[in-house]
């Protein structure tokens, strides 16, 4: 008696001991709360919110009244009868279950609770997960009327196609509204609730039709429809109008796809919810560049692609007696596929290669033209534009940020930031002829040009302007590359990895575009560095500050004279050398300096502008570095630079930045460019 008394006993200390395990009370009440995080520019706008999933909360007085019946009567007609358990059913169904007709015994209440806790509560077939879902249910019933339950329930319900909640559904179904459902129409989303892939009206309407009737029956069975009714609706046929509803589009998704992760970050150590709580985040973005960036990346990738497509199509890249695509062919899963079945690797890019839809997509992914491209304030580390892709929704993957590319002649700035920090001057010499470099090992590096070697001296102001290989090398030699990849992480490169090596000084080493531009901003900030920002402040929904984030303090880099002597050497660079298109072609008069940077065989176009106010930079290239633009747009002055100058042409005649803004102390005066030229810049590229 005993034994059989304490059973109880242990059961209950079991369930009080799993209490703890599910979600507090605090949470539940905040799972009602639809309060995204709204993410707002510098200048005011509204460039995203943060939803965990593609919805829209609709109160329940929005969605029809069949909606609600159909479900009552289908998933739990003693709903208004329980606490959030239902006891009878889990007796009638452990009784179908013993005789063979597994049965569920689950109220809307505890759908509710797995639907918004799954990782909590779990959806193993455990006795421990149907305590912890009990637990969960009761908790809801007390502190949600059931109404409130409704509401939450079929805002939170999945419903396939990213369509979360029931307003999503209709739209993405029937083309209407939660409010406008009809019976017909109710029956089949609740239909879905059992199994949604197997009842999707869509792919299976013969299964989701006999559901549809299913639920019918439910509810003409319990009085939810009127007597006659039942069999005249269960002959009508599905009538689906289908369309997927996109979410809201970020205006700058690369940047909002990073600061929703600093943002999770910060709300989990601080209390807040980025979900439910209506934080108001303050960015540095300003929604004007942002939007000339996106319109100058549009713009010259269009270009781009069109070259490329005429480089690579069925006729010349992209056809099997290119050995290239030969190597692209073998290593798609259709030719793993065809090697596992026997066939010799000719006849498999014999037979791929001849079949036109495998060969377009194949061009296609590999040939898509990419760029990044981010604006930073150099005053105070200020992140004013980011656009990591052309297309987030197709490419995703961040070219800003992640991607780590070879920064070709961008980097040389560092190694003659370094010789000026050590004294050398514009003005000084370095014979410009062929050097052999010994390496480790046996092995020699010979830098080279596209132009022969003078056997002249040259001066280092015409070395960078004109971006000599082989005067640079020697440079590199005499500052030494452990001291340069010091400077260039002091400066801004401080997450990718900096090979210690002579080549290093023709950007060897991958870098992101993120970490150059910052780079470049210690440059035209005097040599200070200042740690790019996102976040300003962020606000409650009510307009509290919560939290404030200053600029981080600048820390020097490098010597300010050196830094002013760098700003003075590559102002030239857009006058007469590599980025002289900035004056040329775009008109800019502006105080600007810049470089221009192209890795070997064309992989990877590079070209920063440094503004007193603004440095941008833009990467151009493919996903796989094998693929090129050949050698003339493949260089960074074709690919990168009008991309930079279109944008900077944008924020200057709409005075978004300063047009008469000077670094200080201003050096030398930049060379004007005849009016002429700038309106037959406007005249050719609109």
């Amino acid at each position: 008696m005993l034994t059989l008394a304490a059973l109880p006993a242990l059961f209950l200390l079991y369930v009080i001991a799993l209490v703890p395990f599910t979600p507090g009370i605090g949470d539940i009440r905040k799972a009602r709360i639809d309060r995204p995080a709204l993410i707002v520019s510098a200048d005011g706008r509204v460039v995203d919110e943060f939803k965990p999933v593609n919805r829209e909360w609709v109160a329940l007085g929005q969605i029809s009244p069949y909606m609600v019946a159909a479900l009552i009567a289908t998933e739990d007609r003693r709903f208004y009868e329980h606490y959030g358990i239902d006891w009878l059913r889990i007796a009638s169904a452990a009784l179908q279950t013993f005789s063979g007709d597994r049965q569920g015994g689950s109220t809307i209440t505890q759908q509710l609770a797995r639907n918004l806790y799954p990782d909590e509560i779990g959806r193993a077939p455990t006795l421990a997960r149907k305590l912890r879902e009990a637990i969960t249910a009761l908790k809801i019933e007390a502190v949600y009327s059931k109404d409130q339950i409704l509401e939450t329930y079929l805002n939170n319900v999945p419903f396939l196609y990213n369509a979360y909640g029931v307003e999503m559904a209709a739209r993405t179904y029937f083309g209407k509204s939660a409010r406008q459902l009809d019976i017909l129409e109710s029956a089949t989303l609740v239909g879905m609730l059992k199994a949604n892939s197997t009842y999707n009206p869509v792919l299976n309407p013969e299964r989701a039709l006999q559901r549809r009737n299913t639920v019918l029956g439910q509810m003409n069975k319990y009085g939810k429809l009127r007597p006659d009714a039942y069999t005249w609706l269960s002959r009508q046929p599905l009538h689906v109008n289908f369309e997927l509803q996109t979410a809201p589009r970020s205006a700058a998704p690369h940047f909002s796809a990073q600061l929703r992760k600093w943002l999770i970050a910060w709300a989990e150590r601080n209390g807040y919810n980025i979900y439910a709580d209506g934080l108001v985040v303050r960015t540095t973005i300003d929604s004007r560049l942002q939007a000339m960036a996106v319109q100058a990346m549009d713009w010259q990738a269009s270009q781009l692609q069109w070259i490329a497509n005429g480089a690579w199509n069925e006729r010349t890249g992209c056809w099997s007696g290119n050995d290239l695509f030969r190597t692209f062919i073998r290593q798609t899963p259709d030719y793993r596929a065809a090697r596992d079945a026997g066939q010799s690797d000719q006849a498999a890019l014999r037979k791929l290669g001849s079949n036109p839809t495998f060969v377009r997509a194949l061009c296609r992914s590999k040939t898509q033209v990419q760029a990044g491209f981010v604006a930073i304030d150099p005053r105070n580390g200020d992140i004013k534009a980011w656009v990591g892709s052309r297309d987030f929704s197709d490419a995703p993957f961040d070219h800003v940020q992640q991607a780590r590319r070879q920064p070709g002649s961008t980097f040389k700035p560092f190694v003659y930031g370094a010789a000026f920090a050590d004294g050398a001057r514009p003005s000084d010499t370095i014979v410009d002829r062929n050097v052999a470099i010994p390496l480790t090992g046996q092995a020699i590096w010979r830098p080279t040009d596209a132009e022969p070697p003078t056997g002249r001296p040259m001066t280092l102001r015409d070395a960078l302007v004109y971006s000599r290989n082989r005067v640079t090398a020697q440079l590199m030699q005499k500052e030494r590359p452990e001291k340069v990849a010091r400077l260039a992480r002091a400066m801004g490169v401080r997450e990718s990895p900096l090979e210690a090596v002579p080549s290093l000084a023709l950007g060897t080493s991958p870098v992101t575009l993120k970490e150059m531009v910052s780079a470049y901003g210690t440059i035209a900030n005097r040599g200070a560095y200042v740690e790019p920002r996102m976040v300003t402040r962020i606000e409650d929904h009510d307009g509290k500050v919560l939290a404030e984030f200053a600029s981080a303090s600048p820390q020097q880099a490098l010597p300010a004279a050196a830094a002013q002597t760098l700003v003075d050497v590559m102002r030239d660079v857009v006058v007469r050398g590599t980025g002289a298109g900035i004056r040329t072609r775009f008109g800019i008069r502006a105080d600007v300096a810049g470089k221009t940077g192209t890795t070997q065989d064309n992989a990877d176009g590079w070209f920063i502008l440094m503004h007193p106010q603004l440095v941008a930079g833009a990467w151009v290239g493919f996903d796989d570095g094998r693929v090129t633009l050949g050698n003339y747009w493949g260089q960074g002055a074709q690919s990168a630079l009008p991309m930079v100058g279109a944008f900077y042409d944008m924020a200057l005649r709409t005075r978004v930045i300063d047009p008469d803004a000077r670094f200080s102390p201003e050096t030398r005066a930049p060379r004007k460019v005849h009016a002429r030229q700038h309106r037959n810049f406007l005249f050719w590229r609109f």
